[in-house]
Formats: C-alpha cells, sequence, structure tokens
C-alpha cells in the first residue's frame, strides 16, 4: 500500500529530525539531553509552552528550522495515516463488493463447508486445476489467513441462506468438511433439500456417523483417519505400490498425473478401439480402465470398444493429458 509506506517514511524522517533537534539544543545551547527532547516534543506538536531556558541567537534561528520542518512532517504524517485508511477501508468495501459479485456469477461450482484441515486441502487442489469454487466458514480468524485468494462466505453452512448465497441450486459438488460430524449431518440435509442433483462429499470423523451421513443424503463419506491408518500400513507393507502412487497423484518424483477423460457423442474417440484411437502411440498416455455406468472395466485390451458417455482413466505426463482432453473434446 503506497500511502502506508509514505506514512512510513515520514515516521522515520520526524525520527531523525527528533534526533536532530535535540543533539542541536545540547550542543548549541548546552541543554540537557532530556531537555531537548521537551523541547523538540513541544515544538512538533505545536503547543507553544515557553522555552524551557533562553534561547541565543543561533539557538533561535534553530528553532525556526526545527519548527518549519517539524510541524510540516507532523502534517504529512497525519494526512499519509488518513489516507492509509481510507484506502483499506476503500480496499476492503470495494473487494468484498466484488466477491459477492464473483460469488453470484458462479455456475457449476463447488461449495466446500469449513476451512479446517481438511476443507484448505481441497481448495488447494481445486484451485490448482483450476475449477470454480466457494468457501463458507464461520470462524473470522481462519478466512482472515486463509481467505485472501479464495471466493468465500463468513456463515453457517447449515443454514438455507448461506447455502443459497453460494448458489448451491447452480453448483456441481459440495464438500461438507467441518470438524463436528453432527454439522456435517446438518449441512448435507439441508444441501440434499437444496439441490437433489447434488454431489455431496463429506468428511467422517467417527466411524458411526458415516451411516447418518450416507442416510442424510452424502454420495460418499471420507474419514481422513481412517484413510491416514491405511495409508501408514500400505507404506510398510507395498512401499513401491505407494511411492508409484503418489507420483501420479500428488507429483512426488515422477512427473505423472491420473485424470478421467469425458468421451461424448461428437468425441473423435467415440466408436473407436483403444487400439485404433491410438492414444497411447498419438499422445503418448496410458488408458488403465473405462468407467461406464455398469462399473470400471480395468486394464481394457486394444479391441475394447470406447462408447459415447465413458470416461477413459487416463496416466501420463500433465501437459499430455491436457492435449488428450482437448483431443476428446473436439467435434467430429
Amino acid at each position: 500500500m503506497k500511502a502506508l509506506r509514505n506514512l512510513e517514511l515520514v515516521l522515520l524522517a520526524l525520527l531523525i529530525l527528533s534526533a536532530v533537534g535535540m543533539a542541536g539544543f545540547h550542543y548549541i545551547e548546552g541543554w540537557p539531553w532530556f531537555d531537548g527532547l521537551y523541547m523538540v516534543v513541544t515544538t512538533f506538536t505545536t503547543i507553544g509552552y515557553q522555552e524551557l531556558h533562553p534561547l541565543s541567537h543561533a539557538g533561535r534561528i534553530f528553532n525556526v528550522i526545527l519548527i518549519v520542518v517539524g510541524v510540516s512532517l507532523v502534517f504529512l504524517a497525519i494526512g499519509s495515516l488518513t489516507q492509509a485508511l481510507l484506502e483499506f477501508e476503500l480496499r476492503s468495501f470495494f473487494g468484498r463488493r466484488r466477491m459477492e459479485r464473483d460469488i453470484s456469477r458462479l455456475d457449476d461450482h463447488y461449495i466446500i463447508c469449513g476451512a479446517g484441515r481438511v476443507g484448505r486441502s481441497v481448495a488447494r487442489v481445486l484451485a490448482d486445476k483450476p475449477v470454480p469454487f466457494v468457501v463458507i466458514e464461520q470462524s473470522g480468524e481462519k478466512l482472515e489467513r486463509y481467505g485472501q485468494d479464495w471466493l468465500y462466505l463468513s456463515g453457517d453452512a447449515t443454514q438455507e441462506p448461506t447455502l443459497r448465497l453460494a448458489r448451491i441450486e447452480h453448483a456441481r459438488g459440495l464438500v461438507a468438511a467441518t470438524t463436528t460430524d453432527a454439522t456435517n449431518v446438518y449441512i448435507v440435509l439441508t444441501a440434499r433439500t437444496l439441490n437433489p442433483r447434488l454431489k455431496i462429499i463429506a468428511r467422517a470423523s467417527e466411524e458411526s456417523a458415516e451411516k447418518h451421513l450416507l442416510t442424510a443424503g452424502a454420495d460418499s463419506v471420507v474419514s481422513p483417519y481412517a484413510f491416514a491408518g491405511n495409508r501408514i500400513a500400505q507404506s510398510f507393507l507395498r512401499p513401491h505400490v505407494v511411492s508409484f502412487l503418489d507420483s501420479a497423484t500428488v507429483h512426488l518424483g515422477l512427473d505423472l498425473e491420473i485424470e478421467e477423460i469425458y468421451v461424448d457423442d461428437s468425441s473423435p474417440f467415440a466408436g473407436k478401439t483403444i487400439g485404433t484411437s491410438r492414444i497411447r502411440q498419438e499422445q503418448g498416455v496410458i488408458i488403465l480402465a473405462i468407467k461406464r455406468e455398469k462399473g470400471m472395466h480395468f486394464n481394457p485390451a486394444p479391441e475394447d470398444r470406447i462408447e459415447p458417455g465413458d470416461y477413459l482413466i487416463a496416466m501420463g505426463e500433465p501437459s499430455k493429458l491436457r492435449r488428450l482432453e482437448e483431443t476428446a473434446a473436439e467435434r467430429q
């Protein structure tokens, strides 16, 4: 902020001038250092007390210079402080208005309820993609720390008005990631009522909460503690498998990703087999599986046909996956 930087410079100049004033009264008039400080303070604040000691001609000339420069710097400091406060308030106001406007335009987006560790992790991944999302959080402290780069709403995600402000009717998915299972159940119930087509994923701290969340309307439930326990055990039992999955999902080591590619009716891959599509030869991507309505078909053979509506589960370098996604979306 330019005004804040100006204020810092003016205050530094005042501090230097105060030291110069104290030294001047000490060496020109022979005053004690504290008397010089007292004279500088009364001069800068324009209080107008008389001098502690009579001034010589040289001392009066020095004091005139000190008054002109010091009072000017004081008024500059007041002006810079006022400008900084106005800029802060205006930036906060217009920033909030801009965020409200951006939220009101969201469509086919995700809603993250809770800015705790799980919610923040989800937000970071969605932001890296990037896909549109909004975070709902009640804690002002969390919003102040993490809300600068994300769209957010301050409110209770269990309440209908808050979810409507997040445009839940137009959302693609919702994450119930608060730290309390009961709160997540209420969020899922409210969200499912407002948007029956919404995909909802909920966090569960206790194993017993999973069935309640599914009954409330969650499509799937994730337990961070169960996942962490399984991950630790697998790191002991199958360390190389875990290392490979890390490489393909969180970029540890190899530059690989696993992505899902949708094939619609007009896609150039629709109706072709894995072999004739030449995805591996021309795109440099491996097809791990084909997801269809009837289930997941792992390790498809070259003669397996790609049908409209399929999702290709592909693994490869990020740039090649992006290119495959663009090719799949092209019209024949």
